[in-house]
């Protein structure tokens, strides 16, 4: 199933680059029910040496999974502000991942020690919100911020907050992502 979602966000990318797709999405909207559901996902571009190329998503599912994907696939390609839009030349190398999102669960902690106990590294991804301030990291980060304190840290510092910001008790909500790679 995986393999239509990479599939949709490649033709998505593609026809925006002014590329010839032969992908069919009513044929895709009728081979997979699920495509029509109220789904939530992040599209993650990828270059061959596994850099971050862009990265864009839901949390909440809000519309249809097929037009998450879309939406997401593009913004990832031209419209992450933290890099240049992608081209045509680049889109040959890039690996393309989309992650399907259940819906967040608030975290209800006491203390650092208590959301450390509830926290379940490489399964959640978390949502943090302090002061209008909200940032997440999707589960595969943790791949990377393998260390609970450096993993909040730097979440902190992406929600543009302070990177002990744990001390101020932000809102915390978790949940899990079903990824799926393109294979090349």
């Amino acid at each position: 199933m995986g393999e239509i979602f990479i599939l949709l966000a490649k033709a998505s990318i593609a026809v925006s680059l002014g590329l010839e797709s032969n992908f069919d999405l009513s044929k895709a909207r009728e081979n997979y029910p699920i495509l029509n559901e109220n789904r939530a996902v992040f599209v993650t571009l990828r270059e061959s040496n596994n850099q971050l190329r862009g990265c864009i998503g839901s949390l909440i599912a809000h519309r249809e999974l097929y037009k998450d994907i879309i939406a997401n696939a593009k913004s990832s390609a031209f419209n992450d502000s933290r890099f240049k839009p992608l081209n045509q030349e680049e889109f040959k190398n890039i690996n393309i991942e989309v992650s399907l999102l259940s819906k967040p669960i608030k975290v209800k902690y006491k203390s650092i020690n208590d959301l450390k106990s509830q926290i379940k590294p490489n399964i959640d991804g978390v949502i943090l919100e302090l002061n209008n301030n909200r940032a997440t990291y999707l589960p595969s980060v943790w791949e990377e911020l393998s260390n609970f304190d450096e993993f909040f840290s730097y979440l902190c510092k992406k929600a543009n907050l302070d990177s002990n910001c744990l001390e101020n008790h932000p809102t915390i909500s978790t949940y899990q992502a079903v990824k799926y790679r393109e294979k090349k």
